[in-house]
Parts: C-alpha cells; sequence; structure tokens
C-alpha cells in the first residue's frame, strides 16, 4: 500500500472544498481522472447513486484461513504463505460453502491524498449469506482504505449457507469513497428526522437510528426464513432462477417471538420503514455485542433515495441478516437489533436509488435476495 503523492487537480469540480461521501457524478470523474481504474475498464452500470461496484477477476485463491496483508506487506506476499490451490474462473466454477478464498478484483485505486473509502457487500451477497470483504495491500482492517492508498483491491469470500457458482465479472461488493467527517451525529441526525421524517413514528436515535424486528406481521404468521443446511449450488447470474423452499424454511410465530439456534442463518425484516434522503447514505451497522448470543449482518449500504418519496418509495423495511451464536436465543418483537449510521453527501447523486435505476429492493418487506422467485 502507498499512499498518493500526485497533486494534480480532480476533474468535475472535485477539490479540497469536498466533504461527504462523493455521488454517482463525482465518481465518474474519479474515474474519468484515472483515480478509479480498472483493466477491461469501468463500466457505467457499476456506478450507483453513492458507490461504485467492484467486479471479481479471473483467477480464485483458495486459502488455508482469513488474513489481513499487515503493515508493509503486499496481499501477494501472504497468498505466497497461505494459497492451498488457484481456480480459473473464466468458464464458471464453484465457491465451496465454508472454504475461504482470495479474488483479486479489476479495479485499482489511485486515491487523492485525504480521500478514504469503505467496502461493503451487495444487498443480494449479504442475503445468501455470502461473507465477501475488501483486503488490500498493507491493510489491517477489512473493507476500509486509507486515504491516499494506491494500489489493488481484493475480495475475500466465504460461502457460509450455499455453496456459489461465480464468473469474472460479477459483482459482490461495492465501494465508497469520501472526504472530510461525513458521519452525523445524535443532533444532527435528530435535526434531520424532525426536518424530513428518516423513520414512521417515533425515531430511537443513539448512535444512530435504532431499528428493531418485526416478529408481529400486518397479515399471517410468517415472519423470516432460515437457511437450510444441505442444498444445491446457486449460480449468481441466476435472477429468479430458484424456489425459496429447495434453499430455505419459513419462519411462523404468532407469539410474536421465536428462538434462533447457534449457526443458523436467518432473513428477517426490521418493524421501521426507513427513509435516506437524496442528500444523504446510510450504512447499516450492529447495536450492541451486549444485547445477545446473535449478530445482525451489516451487509449493505443505504443509497440516496432509498425508501423516499422523492425516489418513488414510502418507507422501506430493512432486510436483517441474522446469526446465533454460541447459545440459544429468543427474539421479541420490538427488540432493537441494529442501527443505521447516516452520512451526508458531498452532492445530490444525479441518480437515486428506485428513481432512475434499476433497483430491486425499493419499498421492500420481507424478501429473499433477487436470485429466488417471488412466493
Amino acid at each position: 500500500m502507498t499512499a498518493g503523492t500526485d497533486q494534480r487537480p480532480l476533474a468535475g469540480g472535485l477539490g479540497d472544498e469536498m466533504t461527504g461521501v462523493l455521488a454517482s457524478q463525482q465518481l465518474s470523474a474519479l474515474i474519468a481522472d484515472g483515480r478509479i481504474s480498472a483493466r477491461r475498464g469501468v463500466l457505467p452500470e457499476q456506478i450507483q447513486p453513492a458507490s461504485l461496484d467492484l467486479r471479481l477477476g479471473d483467477v480464485a485463491y483458495r486459502v488455508r484461513a482469513s488474513f489481513l496483508a499487515g503493515q508493509g506487506r503486499t496481499v501477494g506476499e501472504r497468498l505466497d504463505e497461505l494459497e492451498m490451490h488457484r481456480i480459473d474462473l473464466s468458464q464458471g466454477a464453484v465457491l465451496e460453502k465454508g472454504c475461504v478464498y482470495v479474488v483479486p478484483l479489476m479495479e485499482s485505486l489511485d486515491l487523492p491524498t485525504g480521500m478514504q473509502a469503505v467496502a461493503n457487500a451487495k444487498s443480494s451477497t449479504g442475503r445468501l449469506d455470502l461473507l465477501t470483504r475488501t483486503i488490500t495491500d498493507g491493510g489491517t482492517e477489512f473493507d476500509r482504505i486509507p486515504a491516499g492508498y494506491h494500489g489493488p483491491l481484493y475480495a475475500e469470500i466465504c460461502p457460509r449457507s450455499f455453496s456459489v457458482l461465480v464468473r469474472p465479472g460479477m459483482r459482490l461488493n461495492q465501494i465508497r469513497f469520501r472526504d472530510g467527517q461525513a458521519i452525523l451525529d445524535d443532533a444532527a441526525l435528530s435535526a434531520l428526522h424532525a426536518e424530513t421524517p428518516l423513520v414512521d413514528g417515533e425515531a430511537l436515535i443513539s448512535d444512530g437510528l435504532g431499528f428493531s424486528v418485526d416478529l408481529r406481521p400486518v397479515e399471517g404468521t410468517l415472519v423470516g426464513y432460515r437457511a437450510k443446511p444441505h442444498t444445491g449450488v446457486i449460480d449468481l447470474d441466476n435472477i429468479g432462477g430458484y424456489a425459496p423452499e429447495d434453499y430455505w424454511e419459513e419462519v411462523h410465530t404468532d407469539t410474536g417471538r421465536i428462538i434462533l439456534d447457534p449457526g443458523a442463518f436467518y432473513i428477517l425484516v426490521s418493524r421501521e420503514a426507513v427513509h435516506i434522503p437524496p442528500a444523504y447514505a446510510a450504512e447499516m451497522a450492529p447495536y450492541l455485542a451486549m444485547v445477545g448470543e446473535f449478530r445482525v449482518h451489516y451487509a449493505g449500504f443505504f443509497d440516496p433515495g432509498f425508501g423516499h418519496a422523492q425516489a418513488g418509495g414510502a418507507g422501506s423495511r430493512g432486510v436483517l441478516e441474522v446469526r446465533c451464536h454460541e447459545a440459544p436465543f429468543v427474539l421479541e418483537h420490538g427488540q432493537i437489533v441494529g442501527r443505521l449510521v447516516y452520512e451526508r453527501m458531498d452532492q445530490v447523486p444525479q441518480q437515486l436509488y428506485g428513481a432512475d435505476i434499476q433497483s430491486n429492493y425499493q419499498g421492500q418487506g420481507l424478501k429473499l435476495s433477487k436470485h429466488f422467485r417471488a412466493a
């Protein structure tokens, strides 16, 4: 990992005055300026309202264990130590459940001094329990790219519930770029909620916007899905091609509570319908480690316009990817399980989630990934 020293001006008006998360038009400027590059060129469809989709390269390395490169070391050096075998992805290949792989991504970065980035799994990736994290040369944290980074990007992939078929060019994770302080503190978040409601009803604001689990649906008793332990492979290009019952068990309750089994993976939904105004973005984060023997995964950015009326939404539920740990745990309706951390955009995106782009999850409720047919 090296810090960029090139001080040439950036295209599209990007400069020292920038503060906040970069919008789609600013990402285009970074690409035009060569700050974001790719061996096969960056495609327009990779650009999201506040993030850039990252693409898998041509080879996957099966490794003995997950790792970070560490200061002064490259991912390539660590692969020399930990590689078990390599897999050609050009004709498609299966990544096996329970194994760890490292895949060089097509994109690389040459960030200006002061600009940093954060990566996250895409929504559909998280809903498949497909742990995907970005690592870099010299990296000491997953999914965090330091200011001024110059170098390649890699995806660490660990399928945990389903084996998956992947090919070069598939987009499992995404990256956001920011400069300066973008996160709203509680006072700023409360003021924003007073101006434009972020949830329907009372907002629980404490280190972000808290959200709870919905275990009392308006109709019926279906509250979620639990991944089956022994299933077939999922081809990540096969959209809408799978029957939910082949991969998931329905979770029902008429008492407002369920018991989470250790090691099991669940898809649940938030009680609150959230709104992301066009000038803001959000990231799902864990609530507190002390709330119980489970973890809500945070596999997703919430783009500007998600659930917002200006982008054709009327509030959208947050889908919760939940894994129970060492002991069975009783989860109650309305229990706080996570929070949304809101960030300011540096500019309002020229394209909003759900309004100007094809968006799979605008207005969503309880919903599996796009690979499964609607019930």
